[in-house]
């Protein structure tokens, strides 16, 4: 087993077997340099898109992103073919800092779906958002960056790069309110198959539905990442800073505070509350990272936005909603018999108190504009 960027690689997991012999020929035509023999482990994160780690005969390694093996249940997920082109337009134009893509392939002759091949960035990700292993100044650093290259992702002109037609320019929560809340239903009837019991739905749903439309923030289109968080960036091997985001798949053109808000969410989780969550509210430890206001201004001074954000906590109640729905969706599956791991019951008892996290915010009443 062989550890890289803070992510274990192992051997090919079983249905994940890819032909060894026609993907070396394709990266040997295909890749720059690329010289035989072909050598491949797997990740073991990735489980949505899986993702491998590859070597020729100079060791050098690069990384391989393809869709799952077998028939898909949506057309829409798993767009390793989105992926490529984003890291490519921001890699090609922009300061923005991704891995190099060498190649995209749609011919599934050659591995039976489409793939693309990036590179092997060494350096450090940290999946504990108070990032114990290094020094404090050091962690307050890291931590700036993150929010200095998030304020360098939405500052970019994507239209001018090529992206205009990436997503819609408008309308971004309105859509994705409307999208969660039909999933969410579905969810929601989803019926355990020993006991009969239902899932049940998010509480006071109406409630926080009507709560959005009143306080909903202006509407604003940038590049938007759709899962900006620390465990998907990769940091220098030494230096404080972020030189590569990885993980691409939910991008689109969106909202700018979503990102924000769903990378300064543990802000808003209570500590200790027994979630599967890194939380930081109400805790009587000293904080172990910069405050919320402190890398809050950091990022409005770097994109050029005025601090206080207007409508803030209305991203942030938005975040908890959508985290609520992704996790009803683990507790649908969990009582259809699709998973049925310890971990996967974990998450799945998280979607009520996750919404209550939102609602606490609803609770405090209608948002007043912020005083700039």
């Amino acid at each position: 087993m062989a550890s890289q960027n803070g992510q274990a690689t192992s051997g090919v997991r079983a249905g994940h077997e890819l032909n060894e012999k026609t993907l070396e020929a394709y990266l040997v035509a295909n890749v720059a340099g690329f010289i035989a023999p072909l050598e491949i482990k797997q990740f073991k994160h990735g489980q949505s898109n899986p993702t491998y780690l590859i070597k020729d005969g100079n060791k050098q390694q690069y990384v391989l992103r393809k869709k799952p093996p077998g028939a898909l249940l949506s057309s829409t997920a798993h767009a390793v073919e989105r992926e490529y082109r984003i890291i490519k337009a921001l890699g090609d134009s922009t300061d923005v800092p991704v891995p190099k893509v060498y190649t995209l392939c749609n011919d599934t002759s050659v591995i039976g779906t489409p793939f693309y091949v990036m590179e092997f960035l060494q350096g450090r990700i940290f999946e504990d958002v108070r990032m114990p292993s290094i020094p404090y100044e050091e962690r307050r650093q890291c931590w700036f960056s993150a929010m200095e290259t998030l304020a360098k992702l939405h500052r970019v002109n994507y239209k001018s790069i090529g992206l205009g037609d990436y997503g819609k320019s408008s309308g971004f929560y309105e859509r994705q309110i409307r999208s969660l809340g039909k999933v969410s239903a579905a969810q929601a009837a989803a019926t355990d198959e020993d006991t009969g019991a239902v899932v049940g739905p998010i509480p006071r749903l109406d409630e926080l539905f009507a709560w959005f439309k009143r306080n909903q923030a202006v509407d604003e289109a940038t590049i938007v990442h759709g899962d900006y968080k620390i465990d998907n960036l990769v940091y220098h091997p030494t230096e404080p800073r972020v030189i590569g985001i990885l993980d691409w798949e939910l991008s689109t053109i969106g909202h700018p505070l979503s990102d924000l808000s769903n990378l300064l969410q543990p802000f808003y989780v209570p500590a200790n509350t027994g979630l599967v969550m890194r939380g930081f509210k109400n805790s009587t430890e000293p904080l172990p990272i910069p405050n919320s206001d402190e890398l809050m201004k950091t990022y409005c001074t770097t994109v050029g936005r005025p601090y206080p954000i207007d409508r803030w906590l209305f991203a942030v109640a938005f975040s908890f909603f959508r985290l609520a729905v992704i996790t009803q969706g683990i507790a649908a599956r969990v009582a259809r018999k699709q998973a049925s791991s310890a971990q996967a019951k974990t998450y799945a008892a998280m979607f009520k108190p996750v919404a209550a996290l939102g609602l606490d915010i609803v609770d405090q009443g209608d948002l007043k504009p912020s005083k700039l």
